[in-house]
């Protein structure tokens, strides 16, 4: 009898730590599974990172690529960056080459998918944004600057909250009902930019040639200090020379310069036309303002120049 006992207790003193052993390990895996709620998104910039967060909102773990203050065409990522990247459930690029960097993710093995906003972007003249683009009746290729057009940047909006909802079927309205009522806000940008536009004179000169889809879309004529999509190229003489003979030409008084380049270029144009400078933003680098905001921003700019 007492020997049964003994088992018994032994037998007990076995059990219990065993069972808890049990429970704490399927409590772990119940609470770890429960933390996996929400999708972990990368956005690869600032405009991006935004379109996200208001589809996603609470749904969605948002984290931008580029830290804040850097400009995202000299951005290339760090090692601890490959890392996040491969901890993403999405990766949200604005593509046509923006991100020069993504074609090296396959080299990393990344197994979560790559939405590239850019898909079912077409200019005008119907062709693939990826090919070309008709501006006032010339092409260029490989101009990334589709978020600059409200129009455009609504399909980048609905191509997140496509992406969202294939990852996170069960939220799918959730995100595309945020995705609608962000769409409607850029259809009011567009038909404000579209009505305070239409009666003012066309040309306008840029720093760089970030603002081609959107004279496209409002009828306007891009001309440029530098004729590239690189902000920090540096402009020869002579094309300062003949950009101070475009402006005295076409009667322009604004020079446009933007936040992260240096003023002065624009400023040296500016003063041999007895003009002056404003701020163009090509919308790359976060601030404290939201993108509609900015964009109302660069209207009211492009209204003091034009109008």
């Amino acid at each position: 009898m007492i020997n049964q006992i003994k088992l018994a207790i032994i037998a007990i003193m076995i059990v219990i730590p065993l069972s808890s052993i049990v429970i704490y390990t399927t409590d772990s895996k119940i609470q770890q599974e429960n933390t996996k709620t929400k999708l972990y998104v990368m956005t690869s910039f600032y405009p991006l990172h935004e379109f996200a967060q208001k589809v996603g909102q609470d749904k969605v773990d948002v984290i931008l690529l580029v830290p804040v203050g850097v400009e995202p065409h000299d951005w290339e990522p760090t090692i601890q960056d490959v890392q996040k990247m491969q901890n993403a459930d999405l990766i949200v690029i604005n593509g046509i080459g923006f991100e020069s960097w993504v074609d090296n993710l396959d080299e990393i093995n990344y197994s979560g998918r790559i939405i590239d906003t850019s898909n079912g972007i077409f200019s005008k003249s119907e062709q693939p944004i990826k090919e070309s683009i008709k501006i006032n009746s010339h092409f260029q290729s490989n101009d990334p600057h589709i978020w600059l057009n409200p129009i455009m940047a609504k399909i980048q909006v609905q191509n997140i909250a496509d992406a969202f909802s294939k990852s996170d079927p069960q939220n799918e309205k959730f995100y595309q009902q945020n995705a609608e009522k962000y769409k409607n806000e850029l259809d009011l940008l567009d038909k404000k930019i579209r009505n305070e536009l239409s009666n003012c004179t066309h040309d306008f000169i840029a720093f760089h040639d970030a603002f081609s889809y959107f004279a496209d879309e409002y009828n306007l004529s891009q001309h440029s200090i530098i004729s590239s999509n690189n902000p920090h190229a540096e402009p020869t003489a002579k094309i300062l020379q003949d950009i101070i003979n475009t402006a005295r030409e076409l009667n322009i008084k604004v020079i446009f310069t933007e936040e992260t380049v240096d003023h002065r270029t624009s400023q040296v144009i500016a003063n041999e036309i007895g003009g002056k400078i404003l701020v163009l933003s090509p919308i790359e680098i976060g601030n404290d303002q939201n993108y509609i905001s900015r964009m109302t921003e660069n209207l009211n700019n492009l209204k003091e120049a034009l109008c």
